[in-house]
Order: structure tokens, then C-alpha cells, then sequence
């Protein structure tokens, strides 16, 4: 205890300091206490006068999550407490009355933001308010291969400065081996909001920074933290019959331990082909043997062309590169690699190592798993469709679709498990409508066959479509068989090509359209899956067509009611 004297000075130097003071003096003291160092000479940290942040998150993978939840305890130890909330559980109508909000968003697909961030990107795009309070910053997630790289995070940065926000910390843009990076962007931010207790300006907004590609690694199983298998090949066979346009392979591998949940996919790193490697070690006259290091790594030339960098489709900036790197003049645009030295040789070996070296590591594949736990223990399957396009007249393959329509049974695969838990099935006892053409019918077969071995009680019913009956019915006798055997109470089928107008899914859907509204509006769950564009945008126009119609809506009030369904968790797409 105080001395009389001392605990007078003590209460009139308390009386007559700001809170600004007293703040400081209690850090100084929790320091003092803590023994960080002598009293006279260590200049504590104060607590932050930021005592609340949100951070916000909008994920497909889940590492925006994790990022999220790791720097909320970080925030915390700083004395600041964090709120951390999905995009699509944020309270919308709390977003003008946020002080410190930080958003963690990636981008999917062409640059569209995850299913799971649509409502929050859509609504900040609505411009019907402002944010003249906000202060902000945002951590954008994205692969470097893709053109429309963090395309997400940007267009969320920029709306929050046109609706009024302060940016405290400049944009940062993340690739696929983000740790580092985000890190050091949530440093500046702790800074950022330090500097505020302590009376220091508010970090200046800068240009947005993004880390170079030939910074980063190839995708590492590790580092995202997801686990890696290696399995057999079981069977890799042609869905499509004789006639048939298409080639689908269905592919099963079984593997050690493996584990995942129906509506998951598995994720696979291609092999470039072999020609195309030895063709361009040929034409720079490289040495497939000589040791380079690419990502901190040492490897052949041969081996890093072959399994580790991405020489299909390279982007405009590395084209760009390529032309600075030789002296050429090339158009922009994409192009491969091989058509690139063909075209445009380089002058030596080291020029093109320069070039080899800087290019991007190839990207892991997503395929939605086509297999069920309860069904094929041990196993996963999976369906590919090879991807075939023009090129000058020469007809070439997806990279990744050519590489698994060639595995042979016997061959060993690594992969990892990509879970997505917006995509689940419901209870036992839940009706399900499934929209699956084409590939998408693989996310299906793994619904129909859980409920088929583990007894579910729910109803289901199928829409699929494809070209043609006789070449292009993938599973057929499985679906006849589920639908002989009760698990699938009711299945529709279009084949657009069999007859001279093309019918698809969405045409089925209007034909049984008021059984499909009692079952949704009796508490079935809706999936879509498949191809985004246009298929799932003209299932979800047909759908809200029948809700207006049966549930006897306006177009306004059926697009209410979808929204509630998909609040609900009872309307989910795994679209591509």
C-alpha cells in the first residue's frame, strides 16, 4: 500500500491528466510490473484507444477464416477486441455504424467474389448508403495464375472509399502461399490502430501492394493446411458411348485414411505433357539436366518444366515478361509457352532460364467428389470432362483434363481434400432437389449414393441433362437403379440434342413446376451443380419463374423468398 504522501500525489496527478495520459501511465506501470525493464529507461506501449474492430471474411476454401480467427487472438493480445464474422451471416445494416472494419475476401472463379461473399459484395455495390465513419483495410487472397487475380478484394477496397471510407492500411494482395504476406499486413494494421492510442497520424493511403509471383512457391499441401494423400488408380474409363461429342472420364483412386464429407472436392497439381517439354528444351537449346532454383528450391530444367511450372495459357504480364526479357514485340494476350519460343526464339539458353524461372508454379485443379464415404470406403471418384479447343487449326486439351483422362489404373496420384461445408446434404429425414447436367451430376451421385447405404428417410429427386440419350447419359444404370429401388423418388432427364429444339434442365424444372414449389415450399433443400455460365443462372431465373407463378408472388416477394431459402441453407451451388 500507498504511503499517505504518495497516494496524494498520485490521485491529484490522476485528477489532472486526459485520458489520453492516463492511458499511457497504465501501460507504462504494466510494463514496470511486468519486469520488461528499468522504469527510467523503457518507453512502454499504451493500451490502444481502438478498442473494437470487426473483421470480416469471405471464404471458399476456408483460408480467409483462418486468417480472420488468427488475427482476432493477435488483436486481443493487443488489448483490441476483434469481432469476427462471415460475409454472409454480417448484419448488413451494421455496416454503417462500423468505426474499424478489416475484410479478408479471395476471389473464385473469373474474378467473381465466393458464393459465401456474394450478399455483402452485392450490397456494398448497391450505392443506397455511406461509410463516412469507416476506417478500413483490406487482405485480398488469390492465385497469381488466374488474370483476374484478387479481383474481389479489390473491387471491395475501392467500393469502401467511394461509399466514404478511410483506408488505414493499403490494399495488400495475397497469392496462393499468403502467410507471410498477410502477416505482415495485419502488422501495419495493429500498428495502424497503436498509433491511434498514441496520438500518431493515421497511416497515409498508398498504392495497393501486390507480392510478385516469382516470390511465391508452388501450391503447398503444408502451408495450406490441408492433407495430402498419394492413392491408386482403380479405373479410369469413357462415360460417353460411341457418337458422343464428349470424352468424361470416371476416375477412382483408393488411399490410405482418407477422409471426406459428400460435396467436397479433391484437389490435383497436373503433370505438363512430355512432348511439350522435350519440344522446348529443344528449341532454347536448354540443358534438361542442369540444376536452377525456382522458389527456393533446387531442380532440373527438365523437371521444373515438366511438374512444376505452368507453361499452358500464360498470362498477359508474363507474355509482357517475356517480350522484355528478348527484346521482342509480341501482341498482348495469353499464350503457351511453346508457341512462344517457336515464334518469338530466345537468344540463349540463359535467357530462357531467366524466363523459366520466373514463371508461375501450376495451379491445383478442383473436382467435386462423385463418391460417398458410407458407399466406397477407402476410395474417391471422381469425374473429368476433357476440355478440347481450337488453336490456329490445331486442336488441343485442358491441361489437367488431358493429364487425368491419361492416368492408367496402377498409377500412383497425389491430391488433397478441398472440404466445402457450404455444400452439405441435410438431415436423413430432408427432401433434396438436385440440378446436376453434365459433370455436375458428380456432386449428386455422392448425395444418392450416402442416402442409399446409410437408409435416409428423405425423398429425392433428380434433373439431369446432356446431349444425347443414347452416347451422353452418364450413370444411367445407376440413376435407373436408384430411381427402381425408392432412393430417388423422382428423376427427369434432357437430352438437347435428340430432338430439333434444344431442351435443357431448366425447361423439365417448368414442366413439373408445381410439384417442385410444394417441395420447396414443404422445407426441401435446392443444389445446383455444374457450369456457372449459363446453366446456373438460367436454373435460378427458372426457379424464381415458378415461385412467383405457384407461390402466387410478385417478382419482388419470389426473390424474397429465394433469399430467405438460401439464408436458411436450403438453396447451395458448387458451380465452375
Amino acid at each position: 500500500m500507498l504511503d499517505e504522501q504518495k497516494k496524494k500525489i498520485l490521485l491529484d496527478l490522476i485528477k489532472n491528466s486526459s485520458k489520453d495520459e492516463l492511458l499511457w501511465m497504465n501501460g507504462y506501470l504494466n510494463g514496470v510490473v511486468a519486469g520488461q525493464a528499468p522504469a527510467e529507461t523503457t518507453a512502454v506501449a499504451v493500451s490502444p484507444a481502438v478498442s473494437k474492430i470487426t473483421i470480416v471474411y469471405g471464404t471458399e476454401t476456408g483460408n480467409s477464416k483462418k486468417l480472420a480467427t488468427d488475427f482476432a487472438a493477435k488483436a486481443k493480445k493487443n488489448h483490441i477486441n476483434a469481432k469476427v464474422v462471415g460475409m454472409d451471416t454480417y448484419r448488413l445494416t451494421d455496416l454503417p455504424k462500423e468505426e474499424y472494419l478489416l475484410a479478408i475476401v479471395s476471389t473464385h472463379g473469373d474474378g467473381d467474389p465466393p458464393e459465401a461473399a456474394k450478399k455483402f459484395y452485392d450490397h456494398i455495390h448497391s450505392n443506397g448508403f455511406k461509410l463516412e465513419k469507416l476506417k478500413y483495410s483490406v487482405l485480398a487472397l488469390g492465385d497469381t495464375s488466374y488474370p483476374q487475380f484478387c479481383k474481389t478484394g479489390e473491387d471491395v477496397d475501392v467500393q469502401f472509399g467511394k461509399l466514404g471510407g478511410n483506408q488505414i492500411v493499403p490494399l495488400q494482395k495475397c497469392d496462393l502461399e499468403f502467410e507471410e504476406d498477410a502477416n505482415k499486413w495485419f502488422s501495419e494494421v495493429l500498428k495502424t490502430l497503436v498509433g491511434a492510442g498514441n496520438g500518431a497520424a493515421t497511416a497515409t493511403p498508398a498504392a495497393a501492394t501486390t507480392t510478385a509471383a516469382p516470390a511465391h512457391g508452388a501450391p503447398s499441401l503444408k502451408k495450406t493446411g490441408k492433407q495430402a494423400y498419394e492413392g491408386t488408380v482403380l479405373l479410369n474409363t469413357d462415360l460417353n458411348d460411341r457418337g458422343s461429342n464428349k470424352e468424361t472420364f470416371h476416375i477412382e483412386i483408393e488411399a490410405e485414411g482418407i477422409e471426406y464429407t459428400c460435396g467436397d472436392s479433391i484437389g490435383i497439381v497436373p503433370e505438363n505433357p512430355s512432348d511439350v517439354v522435350t519440344a522446348i528444351i529443344a528449341k532454347t537449346w536448354a540443358d534438361g539436366n542442369k540444376i536452377v532454383t525456382y522458389k527456393n528450391e533446387k531442380t532440373t530444367v527438365y523437371e521444373l518444366l515438366k511438374r512444376k511450372v505452368n507453361i499452358i495459357h500464360l498470362t498477359e504480364r508474363l507474355v509482357k515478361q517475356y517480350a522484355d526479357t528478348t527484346g521482342h514485340t509480341i501482341p498482348a494476350g495469353k499464350a503457351d509457352l511453346l508457341d512462344l519460343v517457336n515464334k518469338y526464339p530466345v537468344k540463349s539458353p540463359t535467357q530462357f532460364e531467366e524466363i523459366l524461372v520466373g514463371l508461375n508454379a501450376i495451379a491445383p485443379r478442383l473436382y467435386t467428389i462423385a463418391s460417398s464415404p458410407a458407399a466406397h470406403e477407402g476410395e474417391v471418384h471422381v469425374i473429368v470432362a476433357r476440355d478440347a479447343y481450337d488453336v490456329n487449326g490445331e486442336k488441343r486439351y485442358g491441361l489437367c483434363s488431358d493429364y487425368l483422362g491419361k492416368l492408367k489404373a496402377g498409377g500412383k496420384q497425389k491430391f488433397f481434400v478441398q472440404p466445402n461445408k457450404r455444400f452439405r446434404l441435410p438431415a436423413e429425414n430432408k427432401d433434396v432437389i438436385m440440378v446436376g447436367p453434365g459433370t455436375g451430376i458428380a456432386a449428386f451421385r455422392s448425395f444418392l449414393a450416402e442416402r442409399d447405404a446409410t437408409g435416409a428417410s428423405g425423398r429425392n429427386w433428380l434433373f439431369f441433362g446432356e446431349q444425347h440419350f443414347a452416347s451422353d447419359f452418364l450413370y444411367q444404370t445407376e440413376i435407373q437403379n436408384w430411381h427402381e429401388t425408392g432412393v430417388l423418388t423422382r428423376v427427369n432427364v434432357a437430352f438437347s440434342r435428340d430432338q430439333e429444339e434444344k431442351i435443357y434442365v431448366q425447361h423439365k424444372m417448368m414442366e413439373h413446376a408445381a410439384e417442385l414449389f410444394a417441395w420447396l415450399d414443404g422445407g426441401a433443400s435446392f443444389y445446383v451443380c455444374g457450369k456457372k455460365d449459363p446453366m446456373s443462372v438460367d436454373v435460378e431465373n427458372t426457379l424464381l419463374k415458378i415461385i412467383e407463378k405457384y407461390g402466387s408472388k410478385s417478382p419482388e416477394d419470389a426473390k424474397k423468398y429465394l433469399e430467405a431459402i438460401k439464408e436458411e441453407g436450403r438453396y447451395e451451388k458448387d458451380v465452375y
